[in-house]
C-alpha cells in the first residue's frame, strides 16, 4: 500500500468541502492507495501541462483528485482537489506543478 502527502493548498481545498464529501474523498483515496494506477493519465489539458499526473473522480464525477505517483518513495502526492467547473481544479494543479518543477 502506498502512503500519501498533500500539497498544502490541496489539503485546504479538502477541508473546505462538507463532511459527507470528505468521507467520499477518503473512500476514493483508499482505493488510490491500494491501486495507484486507478486514475486516468493527464497530459496537456487545454494547454495546461499536466503530464505525469493522474485524475480520479468521486462524488458521482462532481469532484476530482489530481495526483502524482512517486514510485521511489511509494507515495501518492495529491496536488489538487475540487470541481472541474471552468477547469479550475486543473488550473490549480498546473500552477502547483509548475512550482514543484522549479
Amino acid at each position: 500500500m502506498y502512503g500519501f502527502k498533500f500539497h498544502p493548498e490541496a489539503k485546504k481545498e479538502l477541508k473546505k468541502l462538507n463532511n459527507s464529501i470528505q468521507i467520499l474523498f477518503t473512500k476514493k483515496l483508499k482505493q488510490i492507495l491500494n491501486t495507484p494506477e486507478l486514475g486516468v493519465k493527464l497530459g496537456n489539458k487545454n494547454n495546461l501541462k499536466l503530464t505525469g499526473f493522474k485524475k480520479v473522480y468521486f462524488n458521482n464525477k462532481r469532484h476530482r483528485i489530481v495526483y502524482k505517483i512517486i514510485e521511489d518513495k511509494v507515495m501518492i502526492y495529491i496536488i489538487a482537489v475540487g470541481k472541474r467547473e471552468e477547469m479550475n481544479v486543473y488550473k490549480k494543479a498546473h500552477s502547483r506543478a509548475n512550482q514543484i518543477r522549479k
